[in-house]
């Protein structure tokens, strides 16, 4: 299939901006990656005011990430209300482009609110799709300006929300593969401690924690120190008891003087 001239110089320019976005988010790690997404889908996506990162778990929503206060303050409001084009992206698996919020008739309370409270004049939300079966997530985007997002604005935004998409997926394999890295190390310690003292799993478990309170580290670095000792190094020598100061005796009272 040919590309004109005219389409494939578009075309090109769209991939440079995606490559150097995705060197952008990933620059900092997984960590990092999506307070990136809505710092680059304010400067990157054409008509942009603000963006943030919303998420629902257990019957809540809360706003994960955000680019400043006015998506902070839009995302507040929606969860106020229980409605408006984020929360509804979230909840109907479905993306959302009003042109002019203020007179949308698909959120009567939410549009004029934040056009009048906070100057929002249309919005780009994207469901995240990051395979949780936890969380929901979805990215807003924000403009002041009525129909600020045109098919160009449209691809960069559906582009960076497949890039949050990753992002919370790689943050979530990682926070788990953490936490099954401790687990295994509080195992092998407390098998060590069960071995080395002669105690149940419920007493060697027991000492690693009143270990990690006297101590004031966390219970995953005693684990660690028992499994490359072999030992449960001192725990912390516990305070002397303060001495109570001796009462003093009172004076008797001086005779009354004759009058």
């Amino acid at each position: 299939m040919k590309v004109d001239a005219k389409t494939q110089q578009p075309l090109s320019d769209l991939a440079a901006r995606f490559v150097d976005i995705v060197a952008s988010v990933n620059a900092g790690g997984a960590s990092s990656a999506v307070e990136q997404v809505v710092q680059q889908a304010r400067s990157r996506v054409p008509g942009a005011d603000s963006a943030s990162i919303t998420t629902y778990r257990r019957g809540q929503f809360t706003t994960t990430a955000a680019s400043d206060d006015l998506s902070r303050h839009g995302d507040d409001l929606q969860y106020e209300l229980g409605s408006g084009p984020c929360v509804d992206a979230v909840v109907d698996d479905a993306i959302y482009t009003p042109r002019d919020i203020a007179v949308d008739e698909r959120w009567p309370e939410y549009g004029p609110r934040v056009s009048d409270e906070l100057g929002v004049s249309s919005m780009l939300s994207f469901r995240l799709h990051t395979g949780s079966t936890e969380s929901l997530d979805g990215l807003n985007i924000y403009s002041r300006t009525v129909g600020a997002f045109d098919e160009d604005a449209f691809l960069t935004g559906l582009f960076l929300a497949t890039q949050a998409s990753l992002a919370i997926s790689r943050a979530k394999v990682e926070n788990l593969e953490k936490a099954l890295a401790t687990s295994r190390e509080i195992g092998t310690a407390i098998g060590v401690l069960m071995s080395s003292s002669k105690l149940t799993r419920e007493q060697a478990f027991g000492l690693l924690r009143v270990a990690s309170q006297e101590s004031n580290r966390r219970l995953r670095e005693v684990a660690a120190e028992v499994v490359d000792t072999g030992t449960l190094g001192p725990a912390r020598p516990a305070r002397a008891p303060r001495t109570a100061r001796p009462v003093r005796p009172l004076r008797p009272a001086p005779p009354p003087r004759p009058a």
